[in-house]
């Protein structure tokens, strides 16, 4: 069996952790890579990603190009949005190659994109292959491992889970989204006029618990505030200086029928350790029986995402061809030995 032949479009903190990851498994091949940064065009992959070795790709701003080199499946690291990744979804997909993206809105993108949703869907199974939206969250811990742990339940009266995580490993688009390095006023007036956002996948990670369990929502409230540093805190991607906003304080509540069924919390911001703030997933389900997980620290959001995201790759070439969300594959886990191994082979008939 070949090597599974992987392109990655998107060469940023995510983008390249996953290419890193995959040059240290046996059985990926990457036959690709698109940035969007000019100065990265035409050098060896390995030389961007500052491996020490060189792997005789070489990075292209031209994504037309690329994709029409024979491939399994893309791995799209550039957005946060379905709006905004769906050209590239249609691009790749028409050229017959498989899709895992990090956009969180696409973790479950019939919330918020129905109708791009049904057309990545309808596209998806015209050029048979499938599509997955994932990450760490939304696409893990506050969706599909809840989903596992209700599994174990005989009935669920309300689930409160809460996130509190290093936003420090991520890139410019996420400090972007999140307000970090903004002025609170500036911070206020972002979330005002949508430029942002804070976390993005509440909506998403909500409504895919409900569906997997059969619960019906008749609405979902969120809340946004600035978390303001105390000290200078600084990534390669942001300085921010007393006074200046290092992250945001997120709550998403779910009802059905008046009643609370599924509130998730998630304050973020870049070192929160410099303020003594220890970080933590942790997950309590109301019900028979009542169920309390605490992981300590949190599941580290960077190098979380990239993994699940290669680790969906033989479950994702394995599945029939459409729009799929975690709830609709096998459990994820880590590819330790040749991936070829975990490709199921096609029937030709």
């Amino acid at each position: 069996m070949e090597n599974v032949k992987v392109i990655v479009w998107g060469l940023g903190a995510m983008g390249g952790g996953m290419a890193k990851m995959m040059l240290q498994k046996k059985g990926f091949q990457i036959v690709g890579a698109i940035a969007s940064r000019p100065e990265k065009n035409g050098r060896d992959l390995g030389e961007v990603l500052d491996t020490g070795t060189l792997t005789g790709v070489l990075v292209s701003n031209d994504a037309d190009e690329i994709l029409k080199r024979d491939a399994d499946i893309v791995l799209l690291a550039t957005s946060s949005f379905t709006k905004e990744v769906y050209p590239q979804i249609e691009k790749i997909v028409k050229s017959g190659k498989n899709v895992i993206t990090i956009a969180e809105e696409m973790s479950y993108p019939r919330y918020t994109e129905p109708e791009l949703a049904a057309k990545i869907e309808k596209l998806a199974k015209e050029h048979k292959v499938t599509v997955l939206g994932t990450g760490v969250n939304p696409g893990f811990v506050l969706d599909t491992l809840i989903i596992a742990l209700t599994g174990v339940c005989m009935d669920v009266k309300k689930i409160t889970a809460r996130r509190i995580n290093d936003l420090s490993p991520f890139g410019t688009t996420v400090m972007r989204t999140q307000g970090v390095g903004t002025t609170v006023e500036e911070f206020n007036k972002g979330i005002e006029d949508g430029s942002i956002v804070g976390h993005i996948g509440f909506n998403e990670s909500i409504s895919m618990i409900a569906e997997a369990m059969g619960i019906e929502i008749d609405e979902i409230k969120q809340t946004r505030e600035p978390i303001i540093s105390h000290t200078h805190r600084e990534t390669p991607y942001i300085k921010v200086e007393p006074g200046m906003v290092a992250g945001c304080r997120q709550v998403g509540i779910a009802y059905s029928k008046g009643k609370e069924v599924i509130v998730l919390e998630h304050p973020q911001q870049i070192h929160p350790e410099m303020e003594n703030v220890d970080t933590g997933d942790y997950i309590d389900i109301e019900g028979t029986p009542n169920i309390h997980l605490n992981i300590k620290p949190e599941l580290p959001g960077g190098i979380c995402t990239m993994a699940v995201a290669v680790n969906m790759i033989p479950h994702v070439i394995n599945a029939g061809p459409g729009l799929v969300n975690m709830k609709d594959l096998p459990v994820p886990a880590s590819v330790m030995g040749d991936v070829k191994k975990l490709i199921k082979e096609r029937c030709c008939c």
